[in-house]
This record gives structure tokens, C-alpha cells and sequence, in this order.
């Protein structure tokens, strides 16, 4: 069966639950996969300009065994946006994911995170009592180099429209030539849910231009997150894109000392950061999951 068809057999279910701001209530959205009765769930939360959507064909092949909550950070996707750059930061992210956890009423979670999203989990199961019990890292580690989120700050604060979505998939296969994507249907899913149709017909990015405000401020500098990984208990999982500048082998040698009990996979064909569309892909996340 093609990964198009594979795409169609399973649905998700939409849910919603209240976020709380200094700028007051935000409505989150997430996207929730499998038997909302099973025990075991997988957490998956997506990179700085990205939406749940990203995780399809991950969370369609994993819900045979998980229960797989796929969440919209607030400003991205199905989820309020703010307009503030004050809101858009890692407290309010922890706070809500928080929220995620308590409304889905799980005890104990498995975390899937890229980029930003891995950084949320990678502080989040630093914590005491935390109730991550595995942690994957989607090509992102202790360290993000200022180098690489310069580069990204460069297509975040875009605020474009596109006639149509041939026009968006071409856009996004322009800026995003590293996620190691080499079919034309995942490029398609990439283009119709990164988008939404305004009331004029037009396609806009599916993330608050606010965003990319708020990320440019913080871009001068590296971000050290040597603390949170330190204090990492749960067993870890870190994909990297072979060509990725924003997690080095450098940064990868470090991890590796501090945390030895760690797994890496490196993903040929792939930058910042891997797409976790291809069969291979799952099977590897799927195959440690099971392991661990």
C-alpha cells in the first residue's frame, strides 16, 4: 500500500482545551489518534513554524500501538493566536503542554518533539515527578547555534499568500529542503496543512506572524540547555539529520558525554530536521518505543 493510501485508512479525532496567558484564555486544539482508553501515549509536538499535521504519518502508523496526542502550539495551526511576542515563548509552551497532559488525563507519557518542540520535552522531563517516561529529540540538543536559527528566522517572519496550494508546496519545498521529503504527496500534505484559506480565497502560513517577531529577538545568541539535560533521567532517543546545522556532531559528542545512556540515529538525505514521513523513519521511532 502506498504512503498516500496508508494516509486515507485512519482519522484522527480534533479536540480542544483552554490555555491560560497573561493576555487571558487561548483556545489549543490537538489532534488525537488510537484507543483514547490505552494506557501507553505518545506526545508529539511539532517545530517553531509548524502544526500538528506534521506528525500524520507517524501518528497513523503508531496508533495501532499508542495512543498519540498531536498537539497545535498556541499561534500555530488550529490553535489561538495571540499577536503578542510576549506570549510566544517556553514558559507559556510548558504551561500549556501542562494543561495537555492533565486534560488528556494520562499518568505517564512518551514525548516526541521537533526542534522547539523537543526543547519543551527536554525541559519538561528534566523536572522532578516529571511524567515523561521516554524522550525523543527530532534533531535538536543541549545546544541550538545562533547560525541556524539566524537561518530560520529568515523564512519565520514571513507573512506571504499564495494563489493556490501548487504555489504553497513550491514555497515550502523552497524553504524547507532539508526535512529529507522525496515524495510528491508528502510535499502536497506539507503544503495543504500548512496553510489556511482566508475569506478572499488566499492561502496564508498557518502560524501567527507574531511568531517569527518574537524568534528573531532571540536568534543573536545560542541557546545553552546544558541544565535541563543534565538533569535527564528518562531514556533517550536523538534523530539527526546527517546534513543538519543546528545539531552538530559536536553538539552531539557533548549530549553524548553527559547523557552516555543515550541512542543517536542519523538520517541520510536530511538537514534540520527530519520529516518522519518515510517508512524507515517510523519503523526506527516505533521499533525504540517498543524497545525502551
Amino acid at each position: 500500500m502506498s504512503s498516500l493510501a496508508q494516509l486515507k485508512t485512519i482519522e484522527p479525532s480534533q479536540e480542544f482545551y483552554w490555555g491560560l496567558s497573561p493576555e487571558g484564555f487561548h483556545q489549543l486544539s490537538y489532534l488525537e489518534w488510537g484507543d483514547p482508553r490505552n494506557p501507553k501515549v505518545l506526545i508529539c509536538v511539532h517545530g517553531l513554524t509548524r502544526n500538528s499535521r506534521d506528525f500524520d504519518y507517524l501518528a497513523r502508523a503508531l496508533s495501532k500501538d499508542y495512543r498519540v496526542i498531536c498537539p497545535d502550539v498556541v499561534g500555530r495551526g488550529d490553535s489561538d493566536y495571540i499577536g503578542s511576542t510576549l506570549i510566544y515563548n517556553f514558559t507559556q509552551y510548558i504551561s500549556d503542554m501542562v494543561a495537555l497532559i492533565a486534560r488528556i488525563g494520562a499518568k505517564e507519557v512518551n514525548w516526541l518533539g521537533t526542534s522547539m518542540g523537543g526543547i519543551v520535552g527536554m525541559m519538561m522531563a528534566s523536572f522532578p515527578k516529571t511524567p515523561i517516561k521516554n524522550l525523543i529529540l527530532n534533531d535538536v540538543g543541549m545546544v541550538v547555534p545562533s547560525l541556524a536559527m539566524n537561518r530560520i528566522a529568515t523564512y519565520a517572519r514571513n507573512d506571504v499568500g499564495f494563489k493556490s496550494l501548487e504555489e504553497a508546496r513550491k514555497y515550502f519545498q523552497t524553504i524547507m529542503p532539508n526535512f529529507g521529503i522525496k515524495e510528491r504527496s508528502q510535499w502536497d500534505h506539507i503544503a495543504r496543512w500548512g496553510t489556511r484559506q482566508d475569506p478572499e480565497g488566499t492561502f496564508k502560513l498557518a502560524y501567527d506572524p507574531a511568531i517569527g517577531q518574537a524568534f528573531l529577538s532571540a536568534s543573536s545568541n545560542d541557546i545553552h540547555l546544558e541544565t535541563f539535560w543534565h538533569d535527564l533521567k528518562c531514556p533517550v532517543l536523538v534523530i539527526r539529520g546527517q546534513e543538519s546545522d543546528l545539531l552538530t556532531p559536536e553538539i552531539v559528542e557533548k549530549m553524548s558525554y553527559l547523557q552516555p545512556q543515550m541512542e543517536v540515529v542519523e538520517i541520510p538525505g536530511a538537514g534540520h530536521a527530519p520529516a518522519l514521513m518515510s517508512s524507515e523513519e517510523i519503523e526506527g521511532v516505533s521499533a525504540w518505543l517498543n524497545k525502551t
